[in-house]
């Protein structure tokens, strides 16, 4: 029997798509690159800019049912790129977390594997706040038992990571800040998450 074919959708807002990376990978592109299928994968980076949780929530499942195939054909996955902007829209750590919930129970009504990626740090006056979404969102996916990458936590006091920002002038990183978020999915269950040995 031939081996199913791999899609695998990336839903979040615009650090999906690599905003800043002049080489225009992202930590997306770094990842498949690094990422040896058994037959040609498809990815689909579906991002919107400045998008919530809450805004993420009401789209993210018609946008992948449109991009995935017959189940019995497909193995079909859902990453979920988790941005900064539910700290600027005010959005309470209770509701993004239910948010994420809600995502992810569907995912698994739909047996559809997740794989989370949490926030990356940003402005320092919002450090503290992005930390307490990390972790709420971390345990949200402990909880249904779904692979998590913590981004903020090795990132917020990284010297690359802090001159990428500094550099870019922006909050977002460039080719060295992405290359991090990149090394942090790979090293956090990514080839296990996908069934294949680890790539050193």
């Amino acid at each position: 029997m031939q081996e199913r074919q791999v899609r695998i959708c990336v839903v979040g807002d615009e650090l999906a798509t690599g905003v800043g990376d002049a080489r225009a990978l992202g930590w997306t592109g770094r990842v498949v690159a690094r990422t040896s299928f058994g037959r040609p994968a498809m990815m689909f980076t579906l991002a919107i800019p400045g998008e919530t949780s809450t805004q993420l929530g009401a789209r993210w499942e018609a946008e992948t049912a449109a991009r995935f195939g017959p189940e019995h054909e497909v193995d079909n996955r859902l990453v979920v790129a988790l941005g900064r902007h539910d700290v600027a829209a005010g959005l309470s750590v209770a509701r993004s977390r239910l948010n994420l919930a809600n995502i992810l129970d569907v995912a698994e009504a739909n047996r559809t594997p997740a794989f989370v990626v949490g926030p990356p740090p940003g402005t320092p006056d919002q450090g503290d706040r992005i930390a307490e979404l990390s972790d709420a969102f971390a345990d949200v996916a402990s909880r249904r038992r779904v692979p998590y990458v913590d981004t903020y936590t090795p990132l917020a006091s990284h010297e690359q990571w802090l001159a990428d920002l500094a550099q870019n002038g922006t909050t977002y990183p460039g080719q060295a800040g992405y290359g991090l978020m990149a090394w942090l999915v790979l090293h956090t269950g990514w080839h296990s998450w996908l069934g294949l040995p680890q790539d050193d």
